[in-house]
């Protein structure tokens, strides 16, 4: 087995993530490869999730959190430096869905650092006790594959809670949901003697024991060329980086918003298909000189941002249309 580093200084989940798929689609050794990598404050979205269902938008935009969907299923995780991911890639030699083939070397490692209780239950979650530290996925492809994890060491729980838990919109959505679990750091648990090591250093400690070696110098490691990595950034341009694949990727689902203001009810429901409004409908007991419709087949084609759709609303005059509000706060019910 080959370690990849995946470059120093690098928290940029949209790079990680692109470098993890590189090393998928591109055999580059006849042995398997493990990856970990750190990321700053995000949110990892699965394949077939509908990202707006599944984020807290203002807590995400408010704390600059990136969000970036993988090409693997399960759920929405939550990232940041206190966490780090393992990422097992190789030929697909039938061991696709076995998670605990995958996750053992893991296990045994912090078994020996002193997370005595960290096991596999049901189908890929690692936990301790009954509160989870890591959950599991796999993507593959052409006959390979990433078998991967995270690993919660010291992460900030309050943030995890809050960026993962969307706003109250009535949604409905043909997108897998995520399933909340209790989760905790091992931290806490790990053997004193290693409580007050970095993120980084913790994960160094799991490479060594993987491994088996003594000295970061005796891990056998695949050194990538630029060429590799000019292929990662094209990966990371054409995919990750992007808000079409990390928004616009997302199932048909709709959305249903109301509320009742001084001029009157105002309903309103949109169908959004990979993430641009395809059908608007506006109901409600206010009165309109003009033409509800108006409103409604402006907001058809716009992507479903709140940048966007209050864009389109400025340039309409909601006065006229339903009665005394601003486009800023009709988008705020939107999103609401």
């Amino acid at each position: 087995m080959y370690f990849v580093d995946n470059g120093k200084d690098n928290y940029d989940a949209s790079l990680n993530i692109a470098l993890e798929t590189y090393l998928v689609e591109n055999p580059l050794v006849d042995e398997p490869i493990l990856l970990f990598y750190i990321n700053d404050p995000s949110i990892i979205i699965g394949r077939n999730q509908n990202t707006i269902e599944e984020i807290n938008q203002e807590y995400v935009e408010k704390h600059g959190i990136q969000v970036v969907r993988r090409m693997s299923g399960g759920g929405a995780v939550y990232h940041d430096r206190g966490n780090f991911s393992f990422c097992f890639i190789k030929d697909d030699d039938g061991s696709f869905r076995d998670f605990a083939s995958f996750t053992a070397p893991v296990i045994d490692a912090l078994h020996k650092l002193g997370v005595e209780d960290a096991h596999l239950e049901g189908r890929n979650d690692l936990l301790i006790g009954d509160q989870k530290f890591s959950g599991n996925a796999m993507y593959a492809k052409d006959g390979r594959m990433t078998a991967h994890g995270t690993i919660l060491y010291d992460a900030d729980l309050e943030a995890v809670n809050a960026a993962l838990n969307p706003n109250k919109q009535k949604i409905e959505s043909k997108g897998i949901k995520s399933v909340r679990s209790r989760v905790t750091n091992i931290r806490p648990f790990v053997d004193d003697q290693y409580k007050d090591l970095t993120t980084e250093e913790f994960r160094d400690r799991i490479l060594l024991e993987v491994f088996d070696v003594d000295d970061r110098s005796q891990v056998k490691e695949l050194i990538l060329t630029d060429e590799d990595w000019e292929k990662v950034y094209e990966i990371q341009k054409e995919r990750f980086g992007n808000w079409d694949w990390n928004y616009g990727q997302s199932p048909e689902f709709t959305v249903q918003v109301d509320h009742k203001y001084l001029f009157g009810l105002v309903d309103i429901r949109l169908d959004v298909d990979q993430g641009v409004v395809h059908q608007a409908k506006i109901f409600g007991d206010f009165f309109g000189l003009g033409n509800i419709s108006d409103v409604e087949e402006a907001l058809v084609g716009t992507k479903y941002t709140k940048e966007e759709i209050q864009k389109v609303l400025e340039e309409l005059d909601l006065v006229r249309y339903i009665g005394n509000i601003t486009a800023e706060e009709l988008t705020t019910l939107i999103f609401s």
